[in-house]
């Protein structure tokens, strides 16, 4: 019964919401929302606990001789991929906010009480599962043009990939690959993590409501899947600092997307 209500939520037949015809203009108004709700209820210390793990895997990789290197672009653009579910405790905060409801951040944990927990958590297996497919897949590229052995230096490395025929057909396979990750994620969690926050209405219903989103408005959603990839890249550019604020302004902005979304 409980697989049932993960996938199903609690209505014996499949609750598909109806969705809404979006413009250029709701996703600049969802962002303005989404800064106002971050200045509101400020969140950028919990992301930076999110954050700076994985820079620290990175670190230590390079102590350990470069090890890593070739994945520093992969996992700085794999933050487009699991940034749906991080931002879990934001959805439920811009609701609280919306409700005039105490905003304070400890509410972030209110989510572990949600009766859709079980399929945020299945949703976000999904996406971490395509995060670490997405690594993978950018490693065996990798191996597949320079070989197995690690690049001998920084310098090398970005020379190799700027001024080498390898380099160049890294450059072209790994983004057309990443395109191909992050469109699937785009469809599957634009609306999938707050409609789950709002309603329990089970998995498939969340995915499939997302999805038909995406495809009743795909202009729209192709310009937020890149105003989205554009702001997680100048996040990333200083040490991946910037993303302690661009990603709960995306989180907060993501919610009031879904509001405009979704009927």
């Amino acid at each position: 019964m409980a697989q049932i209500h993960v996938i199903g939520g609690t209505g014996e037949n499949l609750d598909i919401p109806a969705v809404r015809k979006i413009g250029l203009s709701d996703l600049t108004d969802a962002l303005g929302r989404g800064l106002d709700d971050f200045a509101a209820m400020p969140s950028h210390a919990i992301f930076l606990c999110l954050i700076y793990p994985i820079v620290g895997f990175f670190l230590a990789g390079l102590t350990l001789g470069y090890n890593v290197l070739p994945l520093f672009f992969p996992l700085a653009a794999g933050f487009a991929l699991i940034g749906p579910v991080a931002a879990v405790g934001l959805y439920e905060l811009s609701r609280r906010r919306e409700l005039g409801l105490d905003a304070h951040w400890s509410h972030v944990f209110d989510v572990l009480r949600s009766p859709s927990l079980g399929a945020i958590v299945a949703l976000g297996c999904v996406l971490m599962g395509l995060f670490l497919a997405w690594l993978a897949c950018a490693q065996m590229i990798y191996q597949s043009l320079f070989g197995v052995m690690p690049p001998s230096s920084l310098g090398g490395f970005i020379s190799d990939v700027f001024t080498t025929p390898a380099g160049h057909s890294l450059m072209l396979w790994g983004n057309l690959v990443g395109f191909l990750f992050a469109v699937c994620v785009l469809a599957i969690s634009a609306v999938s993590f707050p409609l789950l926050i709002d309603r329990d209405v089970g998995a498939a219903a969340a995915v499939t409501t997302s999805v038909r989103v995406v495809m009743e408005n795909p202009i729209t959603m192709a310009a937020w899947g890149l105003i989205v990839v554009a702001l997680l890249v100048i996040g990333s550019v200083p040490a991946f600092v910037g993303l302690a604020a661009v990603m709960p302004v995306l989180g907060h902005a993501t919610w009031h997307l879904y509001r405009k979304a979704v009927v």
